[in-house]
């Protein structure tokens, strides 16, 4: 899933990039035949073929529309919801990077934990997970650690050490939900005042015309749909985190099993 989800980036930014260029050549290209042509058109023809020309680089430009519709939402109600996407996609990568590196082979671990005790005992079997990363190589040393208590002290320090790991995977977690939950809240907010300020001219003018409202209503559909779209963006990499923490824990508890099951087989002999 990991591998899937870093595919599909690269390709959309690859693909991005190629349509960007696209239009930016026939744009060029459609400009070059345009001044070819000029002399002989009718000044109507040339008029609207200059049109069709114009109009794939305002396409293009992207960038620069949303730095346009950013300054007509109002700096002072567009910046914190910018601030939350920022914070809130810096606070996803790091608990994507994390869980990935949190990921262990649980099978390939227990084998070398038995190999391992079979040769050296259980000091061997402890190194083995002294040196492996991860959070089910740390719920394994502190089993083995108390494997002299018996199998009951050794399955009560697995479970109450697993819950541990697990508050270490859900870390941030609470500060991710405040910024879906308060992007589109401010997003509303800017709506409310921006009618506010609509009907606040309509007072000072005295008449209800399109130009008069127009500007407050602006803003506050445009914070509104700044906000949803940040709030949509942080919501997906949240789930696609949860997926992650969700692999993890059940991965925890299934090799948790088979840890108690190879302490019961060494024990017996």
């Amino acid at each position: 899933m990991k591998k899937v989800f870093a595919i599909l980036s690269i390709v959309a930014i690859f693909t991005f990039g190629s349509t960007l260029n696209a239009v930016a050549q026939d744009s060029t290209a459609t400009a070059q035949v345009t001044a070819t042509d000029s002399a002989a058109a009718v000044t109507d023809s040339t008029a609207a073929v200059t049109d069709e020309a114009a109009a794939p680089a305002e396409e293009g430009g992207m960038h620069k529309a949303l730095k346009q519709k950013f300054i007509e939402g109002g700096a002072g109600w567009m910046a914190p919801i910018a601030f939350c996407l920022i914070v809130g996609l810096a606070l996803c990568i790091e608990r994507i990077i994390y869980l990935s590196l949190a990921s262990t082979n649980t099978k390939k671990l227990l084998n070398n934990i038995d190999e391992a005790w079979e040769k050296g005992g259980v000091e061997a079997a402890m190194e083995v997970c002294r040196n492996t990363r991860g959070p089910v190589a740390s719920i394994f040393y502190q089993g083995l650690s108390r494997y002299d208590e018996g199998v009951d002290v050794v399955e009560k320090s697995v479970a109450s050490y697993g819950g541990v790991q697990l508050g270490l995977l859900e870390k941030n977690l609470t500060w991710i939900t405040l910024f879906i939950t308060l992007s589109p809240s401010l997003g509303f907010l800017g709506t409310v005042i921006g009618m506010i300020q609509a009907f606040d001219k309509i007072q000072q003018v005295g008449d209800i015309s399109a130009t008069v409202v127009a500007g407050g209503m602006k803003v506050a559909l445009l914070t509104t749909v700044f906000g949803l779209i940040v709030a949509m963006i942080l919501q997906v990499f949240f789930n696609y985190i949860l997926t992650l923490i969700e692999s993890l824990t059940n991965d925890m508890e299934d090799s948790s099993i088979s840890l108690l099951d190879i302490i019961v087989k060494h024990t017996k002999k």
